[in-house]
């Protein structure tokens, strides 16, 4: 377990994008057999857009969002309401109702159908939950969850905070706010890369990413891409 542990911390520092931090999820739920995950954070304020990170089926986490079953899934709803782990199947279906039943009977269809699940609230009280879920209530499959769960805790919460890190919408170094393509082309120049590679893996021209480079730059106050990425180090290790 250490060493998958240590595995998935290194990716998840490494990661760049939500692909990057999917895939690390992805890698660490599979060392522990447990191979479908979905970690939901729900925004602080109401009309702000949920952030779902999966690797359940495509069309079935598009129709969740587009259909807001956030605010009736009876998983989300029982882990806002209480702080404690618990395992769940059909007999939680009927939690919220019909638009309850609804939500786990159309999830049965993509073989999402029981699961085990960590509420996360952090010390800023936003709320989030990973998931990990199963095609049948098999008792190999509960006893995974068992055996790991305080592992498996501490990986979800670790999980949240990285996300929390890497994806935020305010791209803040030292107090200095910077775009985010600014922020982007920052870390991948952290990561060794240069305005050509860059330009290559976001999809931009060399000049383009150049550019962005020399705003963030220019906003942190600095002349050498080298000391921003120094202060981006720095702001990195103060987050809480």
């Amino acid at each position: 377990m250490r060493a998958i542990f240590e595995r998935f911390l290194e990716r998840l520092s490494e990661s760049i994008d939500e692909a990057d931090l999917r895939s690390a999820m992805a890698d660490v739920a599979s060392g522990f057999d447990l191979l479908a995950f979905a970690y939901l954070s729900l925004p602080p304020r109401p009309n702000g857009k949920p952030t779902l990170i999966s690797n359940y089926p495509a069309p079935w986490t598009a129709h969740y969002l587009a259909n807001r079953y956030q605010s009736v899934d009876p998983v989300i709803v029982r882990a806002r309401g209480g702080g404690c782990t618990f395992q769940w199947g059909s007999d939680l279906s009927g939690a919220e109702g019909a638009s309850g039943a609804q939500v786990f009977e159309e999830a049965a269809q993509f073989g999402i159908c029981c699961g085990v699940t960590f509420p996360i609230i952090d010390g800023r009280g936003n709320f989030a939950a990973m998931t990990f879920a199963g095609e049948k209530p098999v008792p190999a499959f509960f006893r995974a969850a068992e055996r790991y769960e305080e592992g498996l805790s501490y990986i979800a919460t670790c999980f949240h905070v990285f996300v929390r890190r890497k994806l935020t919408a305010n791209r803040m170094i030292d107090g200095v706010l910077l775009t985010p393509r600014e922020y982007e082309c920052l870390q991948w120049a952290a990561r060794g890369k240069s305005d050509w590679e860059i330009g290559c893996i976001l999809g931009i021209t060399q000049r383009t990413a150049a550019f962005h480079l020399g705003n963030a730059r220019r906003k942190l106050g600095v002349t050498t891409t080298r000391q921003a990425i120094a202060r981006l180090a720095r702001s990195d290790f103060s987050v809480h």
